[in-house]
């Protein structure tokens, strides 16, 4: 039960970062921190694939609701949330993930931690920029804004886990 209330404070702190301070930081159009999506990156290995799927859903359909952006948030969370399994496989350590652990720092290292962001990172952002643009008339343009917004919420979620996971 304790487990359950952390990931609804959590819930609410990254909504709010993300709706109240994250959502009004635009330099020049190109970078869009999303760091609502470290959410889903940090539930625990052993969630239920449906479990992590409806999460991802109320997730993004939350940030959506407060962005103005129907569905467009909702949909890439949902993918990273359907794909995140298959990247955790493929950079699972060799004995697997130990039982009872977290996909943290804490618990597998800098270098797996930055692998494993950096794909859910790309493949979010990758998805929600396209489909908000919805043209490939722009399409270096977006991609300038992928790589640009991608770095950005990397670095501050890989500073999240020095400064609200230290534990």
């Amino acid at each position: 039960m304790q487990g359950f209330i952390k990931y609804i404070l959590g819930f609410v702190f990254f909504v709010a970062l993300q709706v109240l301070i994250l959502n009004n930081l635009q330099f020049s159009g190109f970078i869009n921190p999303f760091v609502y999506i470290i959410m889903v990156m940090l539930l625990p290995f052993e969630t239920p694939r449906w479990l992590l799927l409806v999460a991802s859903f109320f997730l993004g359909l939350t940030i959506d609701f407060f962005s103005n952006t129907p569905g467009m948030h909702a949909s890439a969370t949902v993918l990273i949330g359907y794909l995140r399994p298959f990247v955790l496989k493929s950079i699972s350590p060799r004995d697997g993930y130990d039982t009872g652990t977290l996909p943290r720092i804490k618990y597998y290292g800098l270098n797996w931690f930055i692998k494993y962001v950096i794909i859910i990172t790309l493949i979010h952002h990758s998805f929600l920029l396209f489909v908000e643009v919805f043209r490939f008339s722009s399409f270096f343009f977006t991609l300038g804004r992928i790589f640009l917004s991608s770095i950005f919420s990397i670095f501050l979620i890989i500073g999240s886990q020095y400064f609200i996971y230290k534990r």
